[in-house]
């Protein structure tokens, strides 16, 4: 047969295939009506076992194409029942809330932000990006900054959530899990470190360096080329310069911001030591409840599941049949389990597109450990 022979039977099996695809998510419309009236659960792991089972046994070679045809077949069908049998829950109050809370307002420009570190840290950088009016509360800890969001001192706090070339900042991640609060927007600032010493220090001379532990990350190429300099980790880059400087040490460096040097009279021994020229860190801005603003399109969640196969597919697929894209994935082991873990996930999505909240209140009832994060713009 030519190719346009063979092309035209296949329009033909398409068009057979639609209508069926059709009927059969009208009969599926039909059972999630019968289970919402009988109170029964959505997901039938076994009855789909079973549709899996018979299909590939009838497929011959073409078995594990059959399987994830029928598979995929299956998780449209059960994201249409969530859309059309999920009843109300906690997420959805929750969001109804946020979505009142800032629905048609632009994201302040000014008010109190918590912020962990000192003038010249990338964190007062960010939170001059995000509010550029706002009032910064400087504290000395990220866990300080989560306080005072959920004690009511400052409306917003300001951290790190990750950084292009080190990755995650597990603690901050960490905190986000346990603490009362809610992500309502984040920026990405392009990170440029400098090695920084007080007037006169000689590079040979330095026996030690002062930097953020990620900071001492991103640098490790050019650090290495130190051979026998201690490295000493601070909380921040700019606490590092500010020690440095306040220390008169001859012999000490810190690897801070650009800004850094004039703040605090130090001199630039070594510039653009970054291990990458495309280094970019991630801040996240908090409140102490989900406020969903003007422009919203990213929302991020922590979601628990079982340690089985299949286990992180039956979450993955909900937002396959939906065509969401899926930003991050990122999994943490459970503190006190053995080899359980969390995931963080985020999604290109806003909670006003069809399908979305039903999605997220099935979530809710199917994982104990579900978290809703918030809904949020990235500026």
């Amino acid at each position: 047969m030519k190719l346009t022979e063979l092309r035209s039977k296949i329009d033909a099996v398409d068009e057979a295939m639609l209508g069926l695809f059709l009927e059969r998510m009208g009969y599926s419309e039909k059972v999630a009506e019968c289970k919402r009236k009988e109170s029964l659960p959505l997901l039938n792991r076994e009855r789909e076992r079973e549709i899996l089972a018979k299909a590939t046994a009838r497929s011959g070679e073409m078995e594990k194409y059959t399987y994830h045809f029928f598979e995929t077949l299956m998780g449209l069908s059960r994201a249409r029942q969530i859309e059309l049998a999920a009843a109300p829950g906690r997420i959805g109050a929750q969001v109804k809330a946020a979505l009142a809370g800032g629905e048609e307002e632009l994201f302040p420009q000014t008010g109190t932000v918590a912020c962990q570190g000192l003038e010249g840290s990338y964190s007062q950088a960010a939170c001059d990006r995000l509010l550029p009016r706002g009032q910064i509360v400087y504290l000395k800890t990220v866990e300080a900054v989560f306080d005072a969001v959920e004690s009511g001192l400052c409306r917003f706090g300001v951290l790190p959530i990750e950084n292009s070339t080190y990755g995650s900042v597990r603690a901050n991640y960490d905190l986000l899990q346990r603490k009362n609060a809610a992500i309502v927007r984040s920026t990405r600032l392009y990170i440029r470190h400098e090695l920084l010493a007080g007037p006169g220090t000689k590079l040979e001379d330095l026996t030690e360096i002062h930097s953020h532990e990620q900071a001492l990350g991103q640098c490790s190429r050019y650090l290495a080329s130190l051979p026998g300099v201690q490295l000493i980790p601070c909380a921040n880059t700019a606490l590092a310069a500010k020690k440095v400087a306040e220390s008169k040490n001859p012999r000490a460096a810190a690897i801070s911001s650009p800004s850094c040097a004039a703040l605090y009279g130090l001199e630039v021994l070594a510039a653009d030591i970054l291990d990458s020229d495309n280094n970019y860190t991630r801040f996240i801005c908090i409140a102490k409840e989900p406020v969903i603003y003007a422009g919203a399109n990213k929302i991020s969640l922590v979601v628990a599941c079982d340690n089985r196969p299949g286990a992180l597919y039956e979450i993955l697929s909900r937002f396959s049949a939906l065509g969401l894209n899926m930003s991050k994935l990122e999994s943490c082991p459970v503190t006190g389990r053995n080899f359980e873990f969390i995931f963080f996930i985020e999604l290109d999505a806003s909670v006003k597109e069809p399908g979305i909240l039903p999605m997220l209140e099935d979530l809710e009832r199917s994982y104990e450990n579900f978290v809703f994060l918030g809904n949020y713009a990235e500026v």
